[in-house]
């Protein structure tokens, strides 16, 4: 922050988004309700002077409903160094950053969870992104996730069958066969306001809430 202390703590401010990053990691010890409401609430008081901040924000936003929201963080994550957009480049890429980005597609889009040993899926994707798609190992199984509009496939591509959950509704994938569920309709939320000069870039062209 490039602001003299005697004024930063006089204000309440947070340099990155650790409290959001909680709400992800420990996402099972909250309701959606208390979730939406500390993420808007943080999302006025983080200033994101921290690389770490944009792909977290971005995890949460998509889970909360924040879909254009979380696709404008997503591209803050993916093109700190392809952007130069710390001006700070020239000594070096941000490689947690680029995981981050990583991370806002898988768990901020695919809506992957592993709360107590489970993993579940909440897939839904912005107006910017037609289709996603990844592949990933789950204890000996790999598997692939294919995101659309309206729908997500799973298929197993190697190993044993597998348990998964998809919004919240248990799906055995078994091999050579492939399973497709619909993607419930997201609400459209008012975009929650970022303190004054430090919203994120508009990466695509949205709708009014």
């Amino acid at each position: 922050l490039h602001f003299p202390y005697f004024d930063i703590y006089r204000k309440q401010v947070l340099k990155q988004a650790d409290l959001v990053l909680a709400l992800h990691w420990c996402g099972d010890a909250f309701t959606e309700e208390q979730k939406l409401r500390a993420f808007d609430y943080y999302e006025g008081l983080t200033v994101r002077d921290s690389s770490l901040s944009a792909c977290t924000q971005a995890v949460m936003a998509a889970e909360v409903g924040h879909l254009d929201l979380a696709y404008d963080y997503f591209g803050e994550a993916a093109l700190m160094d392809l952007g130069d957009l710390e001006h700070n480049v020239r000594d070096g890429v941000h490689m947690a950053s680029l995981a981050g980005a990583w991370l806002a597609a898988v768990a901020g889009f695919g809506g992957m969870r592993d709360h107590d040993g489970t993993l579940a899926f909440s897939p839904k994707l912005p107006d910017a992104l037609v289709r996603l798609n990844f592949r990933l190992v789950f204890r000996g199984r790999r598997f692939l996730v294919d995101v659309r509009h309206g729908e997500a496939t799973y298929t197993l591509l190697e190993g044993d069958e597998l348990e998964l959950a998809h919004h919240g509704e248990i799906l055995t994938i078994s091999p050579g066969t492939p399973v497709t569920r619909p993607i419930p309709p997201q609400p459209r939320r008012r975009r929650p306001k970022q303190p004054r000069g430090r919203e994120p870039a508009r990466r695509h062209q949205q709708a009014a809430p």
